[in-house]
C-alpha cells in the first residue's frame, strides 16, 4: 500500500493545476472575502509582517482548507518554539494577485507578508514577472527532495527553487446520497459514466427531487478545465502556443456546459459563498471539484454520512476520454518582504516540508492531501471518513489521481482559462461556439505579444 500511495502523489502532482482549494477555487478558485484570521490574540491587518522577530504573517484563502492548514502548522511550530506568533491574514487568490502585481509593479514590497500561498499555475509566471518579490529558497535547508518532483517543479525557475509544494486538486464527484435515493439511485449509478448519462440521470433527479445534479460559478472555466483536462487535452501545445481554436475535445466540453446548464441539471451563481452554499443548505445533490472540496462539505456537520465519492464524468467522441481529471494545487512562498528569513525557512522545514504529524492532523477534516511524500506513509490514508458514508475516501482519491491524464498548461494559463470563461458565457447564452472560441484565442494571442 506504501508504494502504491507514493507512486501515486508522484503521478498526482504531475497532473496538478488550480482552488483550489483547491480549486478552486478552486481553483480559483477558492477565493473567499477579505476578513483576516489571526492564529495569535492580535490582528495581522491587510499588510507585511508584524509583531516582531519571532512572528510570520501569512496571505491565503480558503478558512476551511488553506488557513485551517496552516493554522494547524502553527501549533505544531509552537510545541517547540512556544514564543511563536502566526497571523494569518484571509486574503483571497485575486486578492493575493493583484496586490503581488500592484506592490512589484511600484517597487514597493514592504505591503507583502512574508509567506503567501500561490496557485501553482501561476508560480513561475510571477517570479519570472517580478523576480524581486520572490525570495530563493534553494540553500534554505528545506529538504526538497522530500517532495513529488513534479509537484516541486512548479515553483522551479532557473533550476532554483522559489516554493514549498502543498496541497494537490485530484477531481472528485461528490454526491447527496439521500437525495440519489429519493430518485432511485445510488452513487454506484453515477460511477465510470458518460457525460451523457450524467446528463439523462440529472434530468430525471431533477424531475423527481426539484435539485440539481451541479452548481459552479457563473463566469468561471473551472468545471470546462476540468472535463477538457480529463481527456488529457489543454489549451496550449508542447511549445506554449495557444490551441483555444480547432480544439476538438475543447468544443465538446463547451457543447457539453451548455447543455447541462439548458437543462438545469447544472445551476450558475454569482459567487464562491453562493456556490458552497449550494452544497450546505441542500440546493443541489452533489458537486465535482478537487478534492480540497471536502473540507467546505463537511461544514455542514448535520450531514455526516450523506455524502459520497466517485469518480467524475468522462467525454464522449473524444480520443483519451477518461473519468479523472485534476483542479488546484499550491505552493507556499517567502516574500523579500520578509524580516526574518531565517525564522520562516525554519517554520516551513518543521511543518509543510518535515512534519507528518501536521498532515496527519490535516487531512481527516480538510481533505488535504499531501504532496510530502513520507505523509503517505501514514496510516491515516486508510482510515474510513464517517462524513464520507464510511469509506476509506483518501484512498480512493490516491487511486483516482493514479489514472488523471497531465496536461500542458502553458504560462498564460489564467489569461487563457478567463478567455474560455468569457466564451462559455456566450455560448451558454446562445452564441456562436466556433466565434466565442475564436474570440479567446485572439484574446490570449494578444496577451501573449503575438
Amino acid at each position: 500500500m506504501k508504494r502504491k500511495i507514493l507512486a501515486v502523489l508522484l503521478a498526482t502532482a504531475v497532473t496538478a493545476s488550480l482552488a483550489g482549494c483547491g480549486s478552486k477555487a478552486p481553483a480559483t478558485d477558492t477565493a473567499a472575502t477579505d476578513a483576516a484570521t489571526d492564529t495569535a490574540t492580535e490582528s495581522a491587518g491587510d499588510t507585511a509582517t508584524a509583531g516582531g522577530d519571532n512572528s510570520l504573517t501569512v496571505w491565503c484563502w480558503d478558512p476551511a482548507f488553506n488557513i485551517y492548514s496552516m493554522e494547524q502548522a502553527g501549533e505544531v511550530y509552537k510545541k517547540e518554539n512556544p514564543d511563536f506568533n502566526l497571523n494569518v491574514v484571509e486574503t483571497p487568490w485575486a486578492d493575493i494577485q493583484t496586490k503581488l502585481t500592484t506592490a512589484a509593479t511600484s517597487g514597493d514590497l514592504s505591503t507583502l507578508p512574508d509567506i503567501i500561498l500561490m496557485q501553482d499555475n501561476a508560480f513561475q509566471k510571477n517570479v519570472i514577472s517580478y523576480p524581486d518579490a520572490f525570495t530563493d529558497l534553494t540553500s534554505s535547508g528545506i529538504d526538497f527532495t522530500q517532495f513529488a518532483e513534479a509537484k516541486t517543479a512548479y515553483s522551479v525557475v532557473d533550476g532554483k527553487n522559489y516554493g514549498v509544494p502543498f496541497d494537490n486538486g485530484t477531481v472528485i464527484a461528490c454526491y447527496r446520497t439521500d437525495i440519489l435515493e429519493e430518485a432511485g439511485y445510488t452513487v454506484d449509478d453515477f460511477t465510470d459514466i458518460t457525460w451523457s448519462e450524467y446528463l439523462e440521470k440529472g434530468k430525471d433527479i431533477l424531475a423527481k427531487t426539484g435539485k440539481p445534479l451541479l452548481s459552479c460559478q457563473a463566469g468561471e472555466s473551472d468545471v470546462i478545465m476540468m472535463m477538457l483536462q480529463s481527456a488529457g487535452a489543454s489549451l496550449f501545445d508542447a511549445e506554449g502556443n495557444p490551441t483555444i481554436t480547432d480544439n476538438a475535445a475543447l468544443k465538446t466540453v463547451m457543447d457539453t456546459y451548455a447543455e447541462l446548464v439548458k437543462a438545469g441539471v447544472l445551476v450558475e451563481v454569482n459567487d464562491w459563498d453562493q456556490y458552497v452554499g449550494t452544497l450546505n443548505n441542500e440546493t443541489v445533490a452533489g458537486t465535482i471539484n478537487g478534492c480540497w472540496i471536502m473540507a467546505s462539505i463537511q461544514t455542514a456537520e448535520d450531514q455526516s454520512g450523506k455524502w459520497a465519492i466517485t469518480n467524475m464524468p468522462k467525454l464522449e467522441g473524444v480520443d483519451g476520454a477518461t473519468n479523472y481529471s485534476n483542479n488546484g494545487g499550491s505552493s507556499w512562498a517567502v516574500t523579500t518582504n520578509c524580516k526574518n528569513t531565517d525564522l520562516a525557512y525554519d517554520f516551513m522545514s518543521k511543518t509543510f516540508a518535515g512534519s507528518t504529524e501536521l498532515y496527519e492532523t490535516i487531512l481527516p477534516k480538510s481533505g488535504a492531501l499531501a504532496t510530502y511524500l513520507p505523509a503517505a506513509e501514514s496510516d491515516v490514508y486508510g482510515e474510513p471518513s464517517e462524513f464520507f458514508g464510511g469509506e476509506a475516501v483518501f484512498s480512493k482519491i490516491t487511486d483516482f489521481a493514479g489514472t488523471t491524464p497531465s496536461n500542458n498548461t502553458g504560462v498564460y494559463y489564467y489569461e487563457a482559462r478567463d478567455a474560455v470563461a468569457v466564451a462559455i458565457t456566450e455560448v451558454v447564452a446562445g452564441g456562436d461556439v466556433d466565434t466565442a472560441l475564436q474570440t479567446a484565442q485572439d484574446t490570449v494571442s494578444f496577451a501573449m505579444g503575438n
